[in-house]
């Protein structure tokens, strides 16, 4: 028997979902999974606990992107500055996103597309990831960009070598690249390249800044930070953020 409280939430949520306006969803929505290690150092326990609960909880959040008709989701779960972290923390974690990107994989609902800098990560779990995105290649469903050895940093910088080399193999100058060159130019050789700009983008665990996600696609995307950790993320808190989004009026940095 569900309890008062699960009833009112689940009246709360139908609420919210209703009065949702279906022309004002984003397409693509970026989600910064942040607050794992704090969510188990609360619990008293150890970090890899943190990171499989943050794991068990990107599957919903999929699942609720869908029902509202998001198109990319963009998921950050490692950065390039976590891989300087302890190896005894960066393997677990390595090999519990081997996990969940294998299971998105085998459920056959979306389409996964590996975001980030593949040199700097192990070659078994390149290759797990790469199978993922083989695997689902051809699912016509919701992509989902999974960010793993990602900085935006980096990603800017390889855009700009990719162009580089490009121009180079054409026989291209330097000096005429330079004087021809265009912002939708640098955008073609991105990670996310052929897909829509992430209209919102959510970060969990209170923290209120980018640090380095997505640094040129969210140019003139809308921001909502919420205080979860991302393993007590609810369905609710999501649909706060879209409902928030719904609300403001976009200025596409006018």
């Amino acid at each position: 028997m569900r309890s008062p409280r699960d009833l009112l939430y689940r009246v709360y949520n139908r609420s919210l979902t209703r009065h949702l306006p279906a022309d004002r969803m984003p397409r693509h929505v970026g989600v910064m999974l942040d607050g794992n290690r704090r969510w188990a150092r609360l619990r008293g326990a150890d970090t890899a606990q943190g990171h499989r609960a943050g794991a068990d909880n990107i599957a919903p959040l999929l699942e609720w992107c869908r029902e509202a008709g998001v198109e990319v989701v963009t998921l950050w779960l490692l950065s390039t500055d976590n891989l300087r972290r302890d190896v005894r923390e960066v393997e677990p974690l390595l090999q519990i996103i081997e996990d969940v990107v294998s299971e998105l994989a085998e459920v056959d609902r979306w389409r996964i597309n590996l975001v980030g800098a593949a040199h700097l990560l192990p070659e078994k779990t390149v290759r797990v990831l790469r199978a993922a995105v083989e695997r689902t290649a051809e699912v016509d469903g919701m992509v989902v960009n999974v960010a793993i050895g990602y900085g935006g940093r980096q990603e800017i910088a390889d855009a700009v070598r990719s162009l580089l080399a490009e121009a180079a193999e054409r026989g291209t100058p330097i000096a005429e690249l330079a004087q021809t060159l265009e912002v939708d130019d640098i955008a073609e050789h991105l990670y996310t390249k052929g897909q829509p700009d992430p209209d919102l983008v959510i970060r969990t665990s209170g923290e209120q800044r980018l640090g380095g996600f997505l640094l040129w696609q969210s140019a003139h995307s809308e921001f909502y930070f919420c205080e979860a950790y991302w393993p007590d993320f609810r369905k609710v808190d999501f649909l706060r953020a879209l409902r928030a989004y719904a609300e403001r009026e976009r200025r596409f940095g006018n």
